[in-house]
């Protein structure tokens, strides 16, 4: 007897600026998910979005919390922790657009309630599904040294948080989901340029295993960079977070003609197994886009009950780690 197929989860997004918009794009498409109701502050833009993707615009939040299962929160941060706080107090599912909250303090409530009423929170924490990552999934990481920069023109859709919650905690969040260890000491400096708060940040981060992290963010570049990379032993790999490609170069001494595609640098043969260096370029899978793979992972691990990738404990630790690197900033001489 074959097994009755599941009723799609009812999905409902809460704030449809940019990214908001993109999710209910996303979740219209997607099988497994209906996209039940949208809400926005802004009558107008919910009808609008309503009437694209052929559904509901609630009139208020009150009234979509009612007819979903679970809800995709894309509005600014400063409402997050309200926003979530009240789907999860009725038991619905949240996606949150990151950081979590805004606040650490917020972010440890949050988890703590949602634990509580036995629901899920996903955060949305994009650059974890980037296609240059996705490509590594096969490649034991373990850096020793990570440098990343990550600069953007100015926008000012970003400066209601600093630079370190706009941009840096992507950074932030992947580098700790790499270095399975306590971050032990925290070193940083920056600028507020054009906004009220820093718009240009280093952080150097310590862990206890002894990797090093240098991070550097800025909104007030002439143009973008995205890019990441990573030092460990007989190994170095360069991220572009742009492109969605990834490059290795490492030493081996496993035997020519693996899986991948490889192009032979050098031969080290001193030793007494002789070794190559080799440099590799591993695809991302084919038509791979990340904000449709992290919602998509949200509706299986919502069905399933499985525990998400990124879920709010991990943001609240790439939180913890930005609010430290905040404070020392807001703490050094001017």
């Amino acid at each position: 007897m074959t097994a009755p197929i599941p009723p799609p989860l009812r999905i409902g997004v809460i704030g449809l600026g940019h990214l908001g918009s993109l999710h209910a794009k996303m979740l219209a498409q997607m099988e497994g998910a209906l996209l039940a109701q949208v809400y926005d502050t802004d009558p107008s833009r919910r009808a609008e979005t309503a009437a694209l993707y052929h559904t509901t615009a609630a009139p208020t939040l009150e009234s979509l919390l009612d007819a979903v299962d679970a809800v995709s929160i894309a509005t600014p941060t400063s409402t997050h922790f309200a926003i979530a706080c009240e789907a999860v107090e009725r038991g619905k599912h949240v996606f949150i657009e990151k950081p979590i909250t805004e606040t650490l303090e917020q972010a440890r409530a949050l988890n703590a309630l949602a634990e509580r009423h036995d629901v899920l929170i996903q955060v949305g924490h994009i650059e974890r599904f980037n296609p240059a990552l996705v490509a590594l999934d096969a490649y034991r990481l373990d850096p020793l040294f990570v440098e990343s920069h990550r600069l953007a023109p100015f926008n000012p859709r970003g400066t209601d948080v600093p630079v370190v919650l706009d941009l840096m905690i992507h950074d932030i969040d992947i580098i700790l989901s790499l270095v399975e260890s306590p971050v032990v000491s925290v070193d940083a400096n920056g600028v507020a340029v054009v906004s009220d708060t820093a718009d240009i940040a280093n952080a150097r981060l310590k862990f206890a295993n002894g990797c090093v992290a240098n991070i550097t963010a800025s909104r007030i570049s002439q143009s973008r960079m995205r890019k990441m990379r990573l030092f460990q032993q007989n190994a170095y790999i360069s991220l572009d977070f742009l492109a969605g490609t990834a490059e290795v170069f490492r030493i081996t001494d496993e035997p020519e003609g693996g899986a991948s595609p490889t192009t032979l640098l050098g031969r080290l043969d001193q030793a007494s197994i002789p070794r190559r260096i080799v440099y590799e370029h591993p695809p991302a899978p084919e038509g791979h886009n990340p904000l449709r793979h992290e919602l998509m992972l949200f509706i299986e691990a919502v069905r399933t009950g499985r525990r998400p990738l990124v879920d709010g404990r991990a943001a609240e630790r790439a939180l913890d780690v930005a609010e430290r690197i905040l404070a020392m900033i807001e703490n050094s001489p001017r």
